[in-house]
């Protein structure tokens, strides 16, 4: 056979590997890495995916998942078990209150929410049970920032981990180990792969027994990636500098004229100049802001309804971070697991319209937004 070396990993699309006898099998598990067994224990193409992300955001290692959800439990789990307690920033995605309020309550793991201005002093907060803070970098979908190294040195005073879900920022923006967080966490779906073509997720650890305790989970849950979509978000992550850029450019234009249309009541992005966290969040994404606002219309169904209808260029699709723009409704998806008041609290009503905003040409998504808004 000729000597192949391909430039791109091949996709090792096998759920298992050939083991010449009992000696080679002896040795997989005498030598971690020396080989594969089998693709839920690891595989070429989940490894390279999880070595990636891990160089990215600067840490020890990592784990992919089969989805962001899978993700966050798996972060969760690293620290957690029956009768432990986790505090969440009320600013979150509406699926991770959902595996806290649901699921990891029913395991015997209580939550508690601390609100935005809450997180820097966690004192009231904090029980003897309590073992990590989950927050995100960016929230969704009001886009708050939080001052990670603050957050951080809060967590640490207290004996807490920090896990930092940096899904909306992306380590071309915001690498959140190098602030102090302990665990990082990203839906690989959105801006990592990039394409809305894949489901996955990831988690990297700052040291490496957390990373280790993270491949554990992830193997004995069967959380792991399959090999195709650890392929084809490793393709999608060879952009990704590229794109966040664009998706940032983008996003500024589209929410500085958002701010100036008569039928928006409020535009949430960090990139503007009024944002509260506008300093800070130019600090941490190195002047960029990403891709991801929202902006709030009267609270008539109606009319977000003709806004959605009308739009050509942002198709309501409940996911985000894609080339291609989409809206979407924070109450109708991504929230809706949440309590009538938490919702009320957070200001997420009918009228808050999310944008991910996409790298097509800008002048292109200005138009259409004009004509649906007009």
């Amino acid at each position: 056979m000729p000597n192949i070396q391909p430039k791109i990993t091949p996709i090792y699309q096998t759920s298992v590997f050939k083991f010449e006898d009992l000696d080679a099998v002896q040795q997989y598990f005498d030598e971690p890495g020396s080989r594969y067994l089998y693709s839920r224990n690891g595989n070429p193409n989940s490894d390279e995916l999880a070595t990636a992300v891990a160089q990215w955001e600067g840490g020890a290692g990592a784990v992919a998942t089969g989805s962001g959800m899978a993700a966050i439990f798996a972060a969760l789990l690293t620290y957690c078990q029956a009768g432990d307690h986790v505090l969440c920033a009320a600013d979150i995605y509406g699926g991770s209150a959902a595996l806290l309020n649901l699921e990891l309550s029913r395991l015997g793991i209580a939550v508690t929410y601390v609100p935005f201005e809450s997180l820097y002093d966690l004192a009231a907060y904090v029980q003897p049970t309590t073992r990590l803070l989950l927050c995100e970098t960016m929230s969704n979908p009001l886009l708050r920032v939080v001052d990670l190294r603050a957050a951080a040195a809060e967590c640490h005073r207290h004996g807490l981990k920090l896990v930092v879900d940096n899904t909306f920022s992306t380590p071309v923006l915001t690498r959140p180990l190098g602030y102090g967080a302990d665990l990082v966490l990203h839906s690989v779906t959105k801006y990592l792969a990039g394409h809305s073509d894949v489901t996955a997720g990831a988690v990297v650890a700052r040291t490496p027994e957390d990373a280790a305790r993270l491949r554990q989970i992830g193997v004995i849950f069967g959380l792991t990636l399959s090999p195709m979509e650890s392929w084809l978000s490793v393709r999608g992550m060879k952009t990704m500098r590229l794109r966040v850029a664009a998706h940032s450019e983008n996003a500024l234009a589209v929410a500085e004229f958002l701010t100036r249309q008569p039928a928006v009541q409020a535009v949430y992005y960090p990139g503007l100049a009024a944002h509260p966290q506008n300093q800070l969040a130019s600090e941490q994404g190195g002047g960029r802001f990403g891709g991801m606002l929202s902006f709030r219309l009267p609270d008539d169904e109606q009319l977000v309804n003709r806004f959605m209808q009308r739009s050509q260029r942002f198709p309501f699709a409940p996911s985000l971070a894609g080339v291609d723009s989409s809206c979407s409704s924070p109450l109708y998806t991504s929230h809706r697991a949440l309590t009538d008041a938490q919702r009320a609290e957070l200001g997420i009503s009918v009228g808050l319209v999310r944008l991910s905003v996409g790298i097509e040409p800008v002048e292109e998504l200005l138009a259409d937004l004009a004509q649906a808004l007009g």
